[in-house]
């Protein structure tokens, strides 16, 4: 019997347990290496966190570090079963993004930091179910409009009126009874952007290369180009109405420099431009959150007693801070900063550790994210390629927005930093990215270089036997 397919015609193979791959895995060495010293280096701040503020360790410290190292040895495991030929680098950058944040928000909040140690844990199990529930990479690009729908339900889900829940002025949250909240645009976005990337894919010949007749001239034919800029636009109507200004420009700058990455067209660029500054206009005329962020970006200091109270005290904090940092457990920012934690960690980094502390911290976020490239770079397919560009872009856009706007490059949105700020929808969300992101680096094959090593250690296995 032939194996079912799908609508479109693809063959789907059934579901199956992945067998464990024998054989050297130079690149899981690697990664295990790193990870290890990943949690020295976290174990080491967790320690002077703890010294500085208390004068001594807590009692649950050597349970805490073994819980951190038993899901860090527990991931790696599940990475050298289900993906052993993946980037041996994304997952120990993030452990490390993760656990420096955990340092700051147990330092401020305790309680907070029991939930983040909760989400953490949730985020590997997730991570570990989604490789194995997505074996290809190609399934994904099977259930593209599936995809678009189950996104479309999320993103509306807290425009609902039993559900949906207004924090801060954005109804972005849903609540399912008195103990479980959470952000479903944070999965909407990873799916828009497998979306996206499939679509995109697909259509990436009709969307680059001049196939219409306009007068005597070939011009881009733009009837392609209608359903994706309709689920779009139906997304940026979404966020809209629910006063979210951050994700909404997430989402447009994953949309115009995917559009611009598939076809390589400059054109799409300055579309981008236009549609940009038409969507300023209309969200700082009819949207108030928008015109109240602009206003603070424009000018802090007159409302440093009011709106602007959380980014001027950021600002004192950092500059308390200098080259070195007062010293992890030392600084002041939790009494002055509200949402420190969640919105302006990367000002906690910067008081403590100082420039050189908030450096190291944008450097890894910097790895991470050409790590990400490199596992597009190294696809062999365009909807491979695509996807992981597309999921590298939401960790890049997301970071740049959120650092700009505490530096006032950019109005400040309040989006989470990866890995790094307090948020469980964002933390567990952003774990299945790098899972996607894994499963598509695996797929990809082993690189040369590794190929001749797994040879080279096998030939010398042989010899030995023989």
């Amino acid at each position: 019997m032939a194996p079912p397919t799908t609508p479109s015609g693809h063959r789907t193979a059934a579901w199956r347990v992945p067998r464990l791959e024998r054989g050297p895995k130079p690149r899981r060495r690697t990664e295990l290496g790193l990870l290890l010293l990943v949690w020295l280096i976290i174990a080491l701040l967790f320690s002077l966190a703890s010294l500085g503020t208390k004068g001594n360790l807590p009692p649950h410290t050597i349970g805490f570090l073994g819980g951190i190292l038993g899901l860090t040895i527990g991931v790696h495991l599940a990475n050298r079963w289900l993906v052993p030929h993946s980037n041996p680098v994304l997952l120990p950058l993030v452990a490390f993004l993760n656990g420096l944040g955990y340092v700051e928000i147990v330092r401020w909040n305790p309680v907070a930091a029991q939930q983040q140690a909760t989400w953490t844990l949730l985020g590997g199990g997730l991570y570990v179910l989604t490789l194995l529930v997505v074996q290809r990479t190609r399934d994904l690009d099977r259930y593209r409009y599936v995809l678009l729908l189950v996104a479309v339900i999320l993103m509306l889900s807290p425009l609902f009126p039993v559900v949906g829940t207004s924090i801060n002025g954005a109804r972005l949250w849903v609540h399912l009874g008195t103990a479980i909240q959470f952000q479903p645009v944070e999965v909407a976005k990873i799916l828009l952007a497998i979306f996206f990337a499939s679509y995109l894919a697909d259509k990436k010949e009709l969307l680059s290369i001049p196939s219409a007749r306009l007068g005597n001239r070939l011009v881009l034919d733009p009837r392609p180009l209608l359903p994706i800029i309709l689920a779009w636009g139906f997304a940026i109507v979404i966020l809209g109405a629910e006063n979210d200004i951050g994700f909404a420009m997430l989402i447009f700058a994953i949309f115009i420099t995917l559009l611009w990455v598939a076809t390589g067209r400059l054109t799409y660029l300055g579309l981008g431009l236009g549609l940009f500054g038409a969507g300023a206009w209309v969200a700082t005329t009819y949207f108030s959150q928008a015109h109240a962020r602009i206003s603070i970006w424009l000018d802090p200091w007159s409302q440093a007693q009011g709106r602007g109270l959380q980014l001027v005290q950021t600002w004192y904090s950092m500059g308390s801070g200098g080259v070195g940092g007062t010293g992890l457990g030392l600084g002041h920012a939790g009494n002055y900063v509200p949402f420190l934690t969640t919105d302006l960690i990367y000002g906690a980094v910067a008081e403590e550790m100082g420039f050189i502390g908030s450096g190291i911290l944008v450097i890894a976020l910097a790895l991470m994210i050409g790590a990400g490239f490199h596992i597009a770079q190294r696809c062999r397919t365009d909807f491979a390629r695509l996807a992981a560009t597309a999921l590298t872009l939401v960790l890049g856009f997301q970071s740049f927005f959120i650092l700009a706007g505490v530096l006032r490059i950019l109005p400040f949105t309040g989006i989470t930093l990866p890995f790094v700020a307090r948020g469980g929808s964002s933390l567990v969300a952003n774990y299945v990215l790098i899972a996607l992101l894994l499963r598509i680096s695996n797929d990809a094959g082993p690189g040369w270089a590794e190929s001749e090593v797994i040879e080279a250690e096998l030939a010398t296995a042989k010899s030995g036997t023989s």
